[in-house]
């Protein structure tokens, strides 16, 4: 049994907010691939995979829905992300770079990602930020993955990762949305769910995670709470 603890992030709303930035880039990918862009923000895309929200654009266009079609745009969206992260003052989310640095000193703990975003969005997303370094990679979209997908190739790809297998009670899933928490659940990792995004801690508690949070606590409180 192995005695080291793998925390499985997700991004937006959890680790970070880009402002919206990221709306910029899909705009520029509907027009390039649809002719036109969505009003992206009547469209409910938290917790989404970037490929779910790539065939809602397409679908929201009126242009044809095909793996081809959300493919293009997925990486017209990744060429044109970078760039467009900086048309808004982003950043880290209030506890997130305190914990990092707390888990990073200790020799039991990894952090990695589990998220809807692809490898290149994730990529550009952290790097822009400055939070690549903590993570020794993760699970994410590739074209056509849902969440329940990319959750089932989380642990391998964690065990890949440190070397050793990772046991399901050793890992955590730490998400603001009810996706997050499900997905979680289907890997029998324990989830946290934060209310930092569009969901309030009321409705995230209606989905039964293992611990729910109104924000992330200082590092201290946050290791106790999850028993590491």
């Amino acid at each position: 049994m192995t005695s080291r603890h793998v925390l499985f992030w997700d991004i937006d709303g959890t680790l970070l907010t880009t402002k919206r930035a990221g709306v910029f880039a899909l705009e520029e990918a509907a027009r390039e691939v649809c002719g036109r862009s969505p009003d992206f923000a009547r469209l409910k895309t938290a917790g989404l995979t970037d490929h779910e929200v790539a065939m809602l654009a397409i679908r929201e266009c009126g242009a044809t829905e095909s793996p081809e079609t959300a493919s293009a745009f997925l990486r017209a969206y990744e060429r044109h992300l970078p760039e467009r992260l900086g048309w808004r003052q982003g950043g880290p989310l209030p506890g997130v770079v305190e914990i990092l640095d707390a888990l990073e000193l200790r020799g039991d703990a990894t952090s990695m990602l589990l998220t809807g975003n692809t490898p290149d969005g994730a990529a550009a997303k952290l790097e822009h930020y400055g939070l690549s370094r903590y993570f020794a990679g993760g699970a994410f979209c590739t074209d056509g993955d849902d969440r329940g997908r990319i959750a089932a190739s989380a642990l391998a790809v964690a065990a890949e990762a440190v070397g050793e297998e990772v046991r399901a009670w050793n890992a955590f899933v730490i998400g603001d949305t009810p996706h997050d928490v499900n997905c979680g659940k289907q890997i029998g990792a324990r989830t946290v769910a934060v209310a930092s995004g569009p969901y309030s801690l009321a409705e995230l508690s209606e989905h039964d995670p293992w611990l729910a949070l109104e924000r992330l606590p200082d590092p201290a409180r946050f290791i106790e709470l999850l028993m590491l």
